[in-house]
């Protein structure tokens, strides 16, 4: 089956995975900080710095004001741990300094083009996801988000999964994670059907999928389809909302709101990750030009809070 979802294959399946070795040894992987230890929240918060994007912080401030606000992990564009470490930055000090103030790096955001038809890109993507996945380990994360950058078409998912199985062993080389992202908009990985299947299809033991409230909905995937998914192959999951309008085929990332100030199912969603044993990080990750013009501690403090408030009334209902 080249483009749809065999129901023999559990590799995803939550039920079928709760009680795999495979499963434990991956949950182990994320153990939980000592901030949600000491709150018995069952979730990790994080921030993906695209949220205070345009305030054009410095890595260092991203880091403080993630810590500030209450945090317990980040999630850093390579961008700017690039230009950080051009400017003369030492990465051992910043991953010194994010352990200091008591975080963890989820998860970080790179654009290699790993799935690119052009064979000589394809290549040159690969060592760019090298280099990243260096950069990452370099502040003490241990993955890295793999969204299908430069896919212009429809693409057999046999073939994207070839070329993730690819980028997953640049990833046990290097000892950082590429997880597989959802992209809404993307017309090779748009629906968590696809996501699922090309993870399957890859084969590797550390496949970890990533998910995202807002590109599910822009890509049409049935939200009920988490459920089908064991929650430890989620490590990071992209937590936003999205507004009743405009409508899904004209929405995009500017339009991400606050969770619980738009309309998706987040009660169920959470619900849902919850029960399949997700117990990794939210991730609030936003790309609205409104909040990029307030103040970035309020737009960071407000996102947590609502992230918070969400999670308590899904699990109390």
């Amino acid at each position: 089956m080249a483009n749809g979802i065999d129901r023999r294959q559990v590799f995803l399946t939550a039920g079928a995975l709760a009680l795999s070795p495979l499963v434990k040894a991956n949950a182990a992987e994320t153990p939980p900080t000592k901030k949600r230890e000491s709150s018995g929240e069952p979730f990790r918060y994080c921030l993906n710095t695209s949220t205070i994007r345009g305030q054009k912080l410095s890595l260092p401030e991203q880091i403080d004001l993630a810590a500030k606000a209450g945090y317990d992990g980040i999630e850093p564009w390579l961008g700017d741990i690039q230009t950080y470490a051009d400017q003369g930055g030492s990465l051992a000090d910043l991953k010194q300094e994010i352990a200091d103030q008591g975080l963890t790096i989820e998860s970080a955001i790179g654009f290699a083009r790993w799935i690119v038809d052009d064979n000589a890109k394809r290549r040159q993507g690969l060592r760019d996801a090298e280099r990243d996945m260096q950069l990452v380990k370099g502040i003490g994360g241990s993955r890295i988000a793999a969204p299908p950058v430069g896919a212009t078409g429809p693409m057999e998912l046999d073939l994207i999964a070839e070329r993730y199985r690819a980028l997953l062993e640049v990833g046990e080389r290097a000892g950082v994670a590429p997880q597989l992202e959802l992209w809404g908009h993307s017309p090779a990985i748009h629906n968590l059907s696809q996501l699922a299947y090309i993870a399957i299809a890859a084969g590797k033991p550390k496949t970890y999928v990533l998910p995202d409230v807002y590109h599910m909905y822009k890509g049409g995937s049935d939200f009920d389809g988490l459920r089908m998914i064991a929650g430890p192959r989620i490590a990071v999951f992209h937590m936003n909302d999205y507004p009743a309008v405009p409508p899904r085929d004209t929405i995009s990332d500017q339009h991400r709101i606050y969770p619980g100030d738009g309309v998706a199912p987040l009660g169920q969603i959470i619900r849902d990750l919850h029960e399949t044993g997700f117990r990794g990080a939210f991730s609030l990750e936003l790309f609205n030009p409104i909040y990029w013009k307030q103040d970035p501690l309020q737009v960071a403090q407000t996102g947590l809070q609502k992230m918070r408030t969400a999670v308590e009334a899904a699990l109390a209902s």
